[in-house]
């Protein structure tokens, strides 16, 4: 149970569900435009393949298929960070975009602006963007002084716990998963209520990324084989740490 008064009890559900419609066409969008431009061999200078000989692999249709899911894996949670949840919130929160660097909703309510910066989940910081996050909040505080207000800046995360440390005291909020989006709306329940919002829309763009992602998938097999395999087939381990790691 949060003890802090939620932004907003009266959230439109039908501009949520635009929203989340919205959310999920860009996220498909980045996911896809992602995926028609990935370039194998700046990948394969960021891999390892003194492993994959390690672990015995002499599939070029095998290193491809892990080098593409593992791009994806970690490029689809930064493209639906940034494009699902932040819309979302700004709806339901009654803010505005905000001009800030670093905080994504600003609001006005009761003499009180609010900076929020929307992060997917949990484990986004490190120490460094860390301290850059709370550089940006003082400079979110700094307008504020000008307009006589109070300010509260908080780090909101879509999903995930976060429970608090005890220690030095941090002049922001942070509030994840449940108790974030019943702080934007008042609904304990909101943040179950986005997969009802969601509805079967998803399943609506899978056929079209799948159909995405085997042409990815083919495009960078056929390269590898042309650059990284002999004649017989086999794959030449020379020329492609050579690629990776010499001059």
């Amino acid at each position: 149970m949060l003890n802090i008064e939620p932004l907003n009890n009266s959230y439109d559900e039908k501009a949520v569900f635009e929203a989340v419609g919205t959310a999920l066409t860009d996220f498909y969008t980045a996911l896809t435009r992602t995926l028609d431009n990935i370039d194998v061999e700046k990948i394969i200078k960021r891999k390892n393949p003194y492993l994959y000989r390690a672990k015995g692999i002499n599939s070029a249709v095998q290193i491809v298929d892990g080098i593409l899911a593992a791009y994806i894996s970690s490029s689809e949670e930064t493209i639906f960070g940034n494009c699902f949840f932040e819309p979302i919130a700004i709806v339901v929160s009654g803010g505005q975009k905000a001009v800030t660097e670093g905080v994504d909703i600003t609001v006005d309510k009761d003499n009180t602006i609010y900076s929020i910066a929307v992060k997917s989940g949990t484990s986004v910081f490190n120490a460094n963007s860390r301290k850059q996050q709370e550089q940006n909040f003082q400079s979110a505080q700094k307008r504020v002084r000008q307009a006589k207000k109070a300010y509260l800046p908080v780090i909101g995360y879509g999903y995930g716990k976060k429970k608090t440390k005890t220690g030095k005291e941090k002049f922001y909020l942070e509030l994840a998963g449940k108790d974030f989006w019943e702080w934007l709306t008042g609904d304990a329940d909101f943040y179950t209520k986005i997969i009802e919002f969601m509805g079967t829309r998803p399943d609506e763009y899978v056929k079209k990324f799948e159909e995405t992602y085997n042409k990815a998938e083919n495009r960078m097999i056929r390269e590898f084989t042309i650059k990284y395999c002999k004649e017989d087939g086999t794959i030449d381990w020379n020329s492609l740490i050579e690629f990776n790691s010499g001059d």
